[in-house]
């Protein structure tokens, strides 16, 4: 019996070295990519540029961040707004930014043709249409740029090899401890994992905060109706430029999301359908995940070692990893606030993701509005009861231009 424990124990023990190794390559990951990144020089490609913009609702930083877009350091833009019916909280701040800024190329459009159930993807699909220039840069409505975001994206895409270009993101959070959790996480985690990817592998996926193409490579991944039905759109859009031979590009330009504060409960779905949504897409390397988690395993460490300075060894190894890693990557890296602010958050953040990491497994459904999906292959399916909900939604057929 002793022979077995022993045999287990120092499976746990190697087994929890995994995460530290991974925080360190990670920070290496960091530091090559942004020294790198910030020594070169962008070609001087600056053609003309159809912002688009999918949104629905507004939240405490929607005017802001609206307007960031119409401050652009670039020669010729237009900005194309959809919402899915006039109701909407966003339209009565888009119109604001329309009357004050009367020389700025804006349109709103109203509606889209139901191509599927991601509604976001549905008003894309309109909005290219829509679109009088070959470049198209999509955007979240909670984004929020600098004066010189379009030059950055834009920029790679003079490289005809180049089909999409995307961009890490900021947090900008509410006095809100889940916002503040939620925003922590991405910066000081997630990204880490999306540099070590660009590092050994090279981005096949795009994230969904902004991502620059072109019609050309649109039309080439199959347009956004072979997405219309996708939960992520965002990692199906870049995954499929990839695969029809595209490169999709980093940009060492962050941009910034919002945070809004929320209840336990909204907090706890968010997460785990995000989380679920990244076992969905990519199975395998979301079970590899767990092998990147150190908290749960140098716990685990520390209740086996054979010695108490083997536990304490494991503790500070993961906390000065750990936090060497978050610092590198969403502080130096990405310049996050909200991860500088509150950077003792980062161990209670992973011991919540690792709660939720395993609350992912409980089920392939997700609840989108008011429609129940269950996920398969990647697809959103109207859960059986739901099917006219999900095939008439509120406000996505096609309406007329504002």
């Amino acid at each position: 019996m002793r022979a077995h424990f022993e045999v287990w124990r120092d499976a746990a023990l190697m087994l929890a070295a995994a995460p530290l190794v991974y925080y360190a390559l990670a920070t290496a990951a960091a530091l090559r990519f942004f020294k790198r990144e910030r020594k070169r020089v962008l070609p001087n490609y600056a053609p003309s540029v159809s912002v688009l913009k999918p949104v629905r609702a507004a939240d405490f930083g929607t005017y802001e961040n609206f307007a960031s877009f119409c401050r652009q350091e670039y020669p010729d833009y237009e900005i194309l707004f959809a919402v899915n019916d006039d109701g909407d909280p966003a339209v009565p701040v888009i119109q604001r930014i329309i009357a004050e800024l009367p020389l700025r190329k804006i349109r709103l459009l109203v509606g889209a043709e139901h191509l599927g159930a991601n509604r976001k993807v549905n008003k894309l699909a309109r909005l290219a249409r829509e679109a009088r220039h070959d470049v198209l840069v999509l955007t979240d409505g909670d984004v929020r740029v600098g004066p010189h975001y379009l030059r950055e994206v834009v920029a790679p895409l003079a490289d005809r090899k180049v089909g999409a270009v995307t961009c890490f993101y900021r947090g900008i959070a509410e006095k809100n401890i889940g916002a503040e959790i939620e925003a922590v996480g991405a910066s000081s985690d997630f990204f880490a994992g999306v540099l070590m990817a660009e590092w050994t592998e090279g981005i096949t996926f795009a994230l969904g905060a902004s991502i620059a193409t072109t019609k050309e490579w649109l039309g080439k991944m199959g347009g956004f109706k072979a997405i219309a039905d996708a939960l992520a759109d965002d990692y199906e859009l870049g995954n499929r430029i990839a695969k029809a031979g595209g490169k999709v590009v980093l940009s060492r330009e962050a941009v910034w999301t919002m945070y809004p504060a929320q209840t336990f409960r909204s907090f706890w779905d968010h997460q785990v359908r995000w989380a679920r949504t990244v076992r969905l897409c990519r199975p395998l390397s979301y079970m590899g995940l767990l092998f990147t988690q150190g908290l749960p395993w140098v716990v685990l460490a520390a209740l086996v070692a054979p010695a108490r300075w083997i536990a304490v060894v494991y503790l500070l190894a993961y906390l000065i990893l750990r936090f060497a890693m978050a610092w590198t990557v969403g502080i130096w890296g990405i310049g996050d606030e909200v991860l500088r602010r509150k950077f003792w958050l980062v161990p209670l953040r992973d011991a919540i993701h690792f709660v939720i990491w395993l609350a992912s497994f409980g089920s392939n459904h997700i609840r989108w509005g008011s429609v129940e999906y269950v996920i398969r292959q990647g697809r959103m399916v109207p859960i059986s009861g739901n099917e006219s909900a999900a095939a008439k939604p509120a406000g996505e057929a096609p309406g007329p231009s504002i």
